[in-house]
């Protein structure tokens, strides 16, 4: 069993895996014998020494996700350091806050490049390699507003239904030829990303009465979710999104 759910020896990448849930993905990758190569904006030398700790290989890389010409750079970065990837996990993100008829475009145009375009393009990078081996797992952080429109955020809902969409497409393709992908729809967890959320109290307990759990979520809660899809626990899983989200979407 432990075979069933053990990553030693595989190289996995984290996009955004500085903070919140990226943090804690990273660090579970690593806890599951991975060696980890984070992205994201700045570096994050205090996850890198507690991933170390654990007695695996961890580098970070400091990149813009929305600049996509840095792409080819980043993975031969990641290879020269860590070796082929077998593990990708897309969680980077960002959200803007507008109503629809007064949304930028400026703004719409840079969620759905962090959200969504990029994760086309490093899965399209990264599973080269992966379709050569003939094995890989590709994880995609979706939403709950995968699923729902939400107030206010209409280019964060547009780009997490384009997650769920591409994790489908992209398993049609792929999974003949080794590769698993699939992604996890996070309910509302207690990070930074929720700051807002969480100091509206009115707001907040509107949102735990829904929540069967009677709580709202933490970085903890995703782990095994995680675990699973990236390990050979999955091989037989694909094009399929779980929800983490203490029962909301079966409310």
């Amino acid at each position: 069993m432990n075979e069933l759910f053990s990553l030693i020896g595989k190289n996995a990448v984290v996009t955004g895996g500085s903070r919140g849930l990226g943090r804690e993905i990273a660090i579970a990758l690593a806890e599951a014998g991975a060696n980890i190569a984070i992205i994201s904006r700045t570096v994050c030398p205090d996850v890198i020494e507690i991933i170390r700790k654990l007695g695996v290989r961890a580098i970070s890389i400091s990149a813009d996700l929305g600049e996509f010409e840095q792409y080819p750079q980043i993975l031969k970065i990641v290879e020269q350091q860590l070796g082929e990837v077998d593990i990708l996990v897309n969680n980077a993100g960002i959200q803007k806050r507008y109503p629809a008829v007064e949304f930028p475009q400026e703004d719409w145009n840079s969620v759905m490049d962090v959200n969504a375009n990029s994760i086309f393009l490093l899965c399209q990078l990264f599973s080269k390699s992966m379709i050569s081996r003939g094995e890989g797992k590709i994880i995609n952080i979706a939403s709950l507003l995968s699923y729902q429109g939400g107030l206010n955020i209409a280019a964060y809902a547009a780009s997490k239904h384009a997650v769920t969409g591409l994790t489908k497409a992209l398993a049609n393709e792929w999974a003949s030829k080794g590769l698993n992908v699939n992604a996890i729809a996070p309910g509302y967890m207690a990070t930074d990303m929720n700051e807002a959320l969480l100091a509206d109290h009115k707001r907040s307990m509107q949102i735990l009465e829904r929540i069967p759990a009677a709580r709202w979520g933490n970085g903890q809660d995703i782990k095994g979710a995680v675990i699973f899809l990236a390990s050979p626990a999955a091989n037989y899983v694909n094009g399929f999104t779980i929800a983490v989200d203490g029962g909301w979407l079966g409310r």
